[in-house]
């Protein structure tokens, strides 16, 4: 995720990366490039002016441009639903490692257990999102990591090894069912954010609207310059570049936002999010390493 300051506009108006520039400078480009061989023609071969094709844009304008803000709106919503949910993962597992600190204190083999399950679920919950293999750093218990690395779903099995430790950790500690469905709340509230991330990673836009609105795009912007010929001449090429950049732009935001847990400049910074969980559960105690 590319971190910047939205004071300084420096900082964004020259900037590259994240920018979509280098997707779509050769989207650009092409229709650039179309736009000046049918500016040769016309200039050279023969006129190439429609009369009545401005207003034809001019009535499908407005249309395209409301395309293209629903498609923005709906993958910006994608975009900002996955950072509640991360930050819902940021507290559910910071209020488990609090209780579990104070009320498995008589079961201290437990308590350590149920941290280091909280501090691993974060990482495996971004592997299973970005459809990678989680593997054990060492940096949790043996049997609960090599368990959930074997599973086909670490996330879900580090959340059942979750449940398990607090049940036994309530025979142990003393808790009333109480305390216990408090804590296992916890369990179940993270795997309820894991399914609401993965029902934003598997569901992309409908097919259809997609693929409707690029060939509207294309055909808006390979039309445009019939539009501009007869008035700018040679300059309907250099027009052309720019609102053929202003629009694919757009539509790229979308797409690269619309799944927000991936490696693009755009998404959430998991691994950020995953460390500063990490973090806050070992601080809370000095027997964690």
């Amino acid at each position: 995720m590319v971190r910047y300051d939205p004071h300084v506009w420096s900082s964004t108006f020259f900037a590259v990366r994240g920018s979509m520039l280098r997707v779509i400078a050769l989207r650009s480009a092409s229709i650039t490039v179309f736009a000046l061989a049918l500016t040769a023609v016309h200039l050279f071969v023969l006129p190439l002016s429609v009369p009545g094709i401005a207003l034809v844009h001019g009535v499908v304008g407005p249309a395209l441009g409301l395309l293209l803000v629903f498609r923005t709106n709906a993958s910006y919503e994608r975009w900002w639903e996955g950072r509640k949910l991360w930050g819902a993962i940021v507290n559910t597992c910071r209020n488990l490692a609090r209780q579990a600190v104070v009320h498995l204190d008589a079961a201290p083999a437990r308590r350590d257990a149920v941290l280091r399950l909280t501090r691993a679920f974060p990482y495996a919950t971004a592997a299973v999102l970005r459809g990678k293999q989680w593997h054990d750093d060492e940096r949790f218990l043996p049997e609960e990591a090599s368990r959930a690395v074997a599973r086909s779903h670490p996330a879900f099995a580090i959340a059942t090894a979750l449940s398990e430790q607090l049940k036994a950790g309530q025979k142990e500690a003393g808790l009333s069912d109480y305390l216990f469905a408090t804590l296992d709340a916890d369990v179940h509230q993270l795997v309820d954010c894991v399914g609401a991330c993965e029902r934003i990673h598997k569901t992309p836009p409908p097919f259809a609207y997609v693929v409707h609105l690029r060939r509207a795009l294309l055909i808006y912007c390979g039309t445009l310059p019939l539009v501009l010929l007869g008035t700018f001449g040679w300059a309907t090429a250099v027009i052309v570049f720019f609102v053929a950049y202003i629009l694919f732009g757009i539509e790229e935001i979308g797409v690269e936002i619309e799944d927000p847990f991936g490696h693009d400049e755009n998404d959430l910074p998991l691994e950020q999010i995953s460390e500063g969980i990490e973090r806050n559960v070992k601080a809370l105690t000095h027997k964690e390493e």
